[in-house]
């Protein structure tokens, strides 16, 4: 991964011949918080921080709704474009961000996954949905999974506890006492879906506890501040 500094602001991400994907992070109070005057005026932003003509994004409900950029602003939790030079992008605050992509049939996409995302495998429908509509094979397909709370801080009921552990694709080891791991779950998704290990992707880091990189946390802040992760086909 790549650091790519625009003032005091700091994005985490990759950047390829055909692409750019970047995590935003909380460095100089840089939040995407759309229902905000500051929200909307930095993901405006992005098109000159990163040229981007248009940038993609929803009214996040953590459901299993997916849908292809339009140009509106759309309720769901998974977005998928052809386009390029279109920002297309979820926001999180300890939920996870996944970005994903196919750079043969240049498509991608992004989604947010809380724990109610995870259980009822909003990127597994991603990965479905781009296979379908675009005629992707599941091994060119690859997958980031962005910065959220992790198993390390992430404290869940007993029930909670007891539905994942009782979902087949997860069992057992997805939970460490009364902790969830999230970020195993995603990976099971993948390769559950067929996706390769090696194209899957991890930023391990902690929204919770990770300070170095300085992430905003619904948990431990009770902000209403969010980063963005987005994905990008070049022009």
């Amino acid at each position: 991964m790549i650091v790519k500094n625009i003032g005091e602001h700091k994005f985490i991400g990759e950047e390829f011949k055909d692409l750019i994907l970047y995590f935003s992070t909380a460095k100089g109070g840089l939040n995407f918080n759309k229902n905000t005057s500051e929200g909307l005026e930095n993901i405006d932003n992005l098109k000159k921080w990163f040229s981007a003509e248009e940038v993609g994004y929803l009214n996040q409900i953590h459901s299993n709704i997916i849908v292809d950029y339009d140009g509106k602003v759309q309720d769901g939790d998974g977005i998928i474009t052809n386009r390029k030079a279109i920002a297309i992008g979820v926001f999180t605050a300890d939920c996870v961000p996944i970005i994903i992509f196919d750079k043969k049939r240049q498509v991608i996409a992004a989604a947010h996954s809380g724990w109610k995302g995870t259980y009822n495998f909003i990127l597994s429908d991603v990965i479905k949905n781009m296979m379908d509509k675009y005629s992707i094979q599941s091994k060119d397909i690859v997958v980031y999974i962005g910065p959220h709370i992790n198993k390390c801080c992430y404290k869940v009921g007993e029930e909670l506890i007891r539905n994942f552990k009782n979902v087949e694709v997860y069992g057992e080891d997805v939970v460490c006492g009364d902790k969830l791991d999230l970020t195993l779950c995603i990976k099971k998704q993948c390769l559950n879906s067929g996706i390769l290990e090696e194209n899957i992707n991890t930023l391990n880091s902690c929204t919770f506890c990770d300070e170095e990189n300085q992430w905003f946390s619904y948990r431990r802040h009770k902000t209403s501040n969010r980063m963005f992760s987005f994905i990008m086909l070049k022009k």
